[in-house]
């Protein structure tokens, strides 16, 4: 029963999706270091809170689609723990209360070396995880879940990471924080074409629903050429303090052709495994950009 439970638990946290959590995080500290301005403990507890942004985030999106109907039978992804009933309602209320509490608080470590905008930037990001599906105007039902993954899980969580390092805000730590909000958002674009159908049915307009699919292949195809695009920019344009191992991400380029032929070929189900793959280009493409950075 035990192990049920917490397999129910890992399943609600989606854990493949905390790739989304890590990579502005590594990303962003790997500019401090670079600087010799990165501080370990300052790294870690970002680490933390953007994890429990995510997870929380996760079981908010649990339980709300869950209550507007956005969550059937007939779901193409991956099993919802309060859909299928291996986790109560008040079970979810709590855990969200939970995930999103240790973000707070663990945050007002941050918040004390980097005074009140970390406050606001940390409450801002726990508002738009609960606003994402929850409350009564939810992002992600009124075509603003795109947005505010690029902004959120891209700039604000690198720029925020370089932040509270070095006690500096960055015109170099926001260019950075673009191929990963490119890529972070492309995860999305994939969940919400697959699942374009069933949230058509429940209201949920997302921009796939408003727009339709052949916008949502346009879309993650712009993501893919916005990212690949800024290391290129950044070597033209920032020469003097980047050099050429910021062009590591392009070792992935193929992976990312690959996964573009899987868009136009995949459908319904099936669409689970560009999902994932497009998570794992995400990260790949992250660590080859710290690295790059850090060289």
């Amino acid at each position: 029963m035990k192990n049920s439970m917490f397999s129910a638990w890992v399943l609600a946290a989606r854990p493949k999706t905390l790739l989304a959590a890590f990579v502005p995080v590594i990303v962003g500290s790997a500019l401090a270091f670079t600087e010799n301005k990165g501080k370990l403990l300052p790294t870690l507890v970002c680490f933390f809170c953007s994890a429990m942004i995510q997870i929380g985030t996760n079981f908010t999106n649990d339980l709300f689609d869950t209550i507007k109907g956005a969550d059937t039978d007939d779901r193409l992804g991956p099993v919802r723990a309060v859909h299928a009933g291996l986790i109560t309602r008040k079970q979810m209320t709590w855990a969200v209360a939970v995930t999103f509490g240790s973000a707070f608080f663990a945050g007002l470590y941050l918040v004390w070396l980097g005074g009140w905008s970390v406050f606001i930037i940390g409450v801002c990001s726990i508002i738009a995880g609960l606003i994402y599906t929850a409350g009564p105007y939810p992002l992600a039902y009124n075509g603003l879940g795109d947005v505010f993954s690029f902004l959120f899980f891209g700039i604000v969580a690198t720029m925020g990471t370089f932040y509270v390092n070095s006690l500096e805000w960055s015109y170099s730590s926001f260019v950075l924080s673009l191929p990963v909000g490119a890529l972070i958002t492309a995860i999305l674009v994939v969940n919400n074409y697959r699942d374009i159908d069933q949230d058509a049915r429940a209201g949920k307009n997302t921009l796939v629903v408003k727009f339709g699919r052949a916008f949502a292949r346009a879309e993650y195809i712009g993501l893919i050429v916005l990212a690949y695009s800024i290391p290129i920019y950044i070597l033209l344009v920032h020469s003097g303090q980047f050099n050429w191992h910021v062009l590591f991400p392009f070792l992935s380029l193929p992976f990312a052709v690959k996964l573009v032929q899987l868009l136009y070929k995949l459908e319904g189900k099936d669409l689970n495994k560009l999902l994932e793959l497009t998570a794992r280009l995400s990260a790949v493409y992250g660590l080859l950009l710290a690295a790059g950075i850090l060289l």
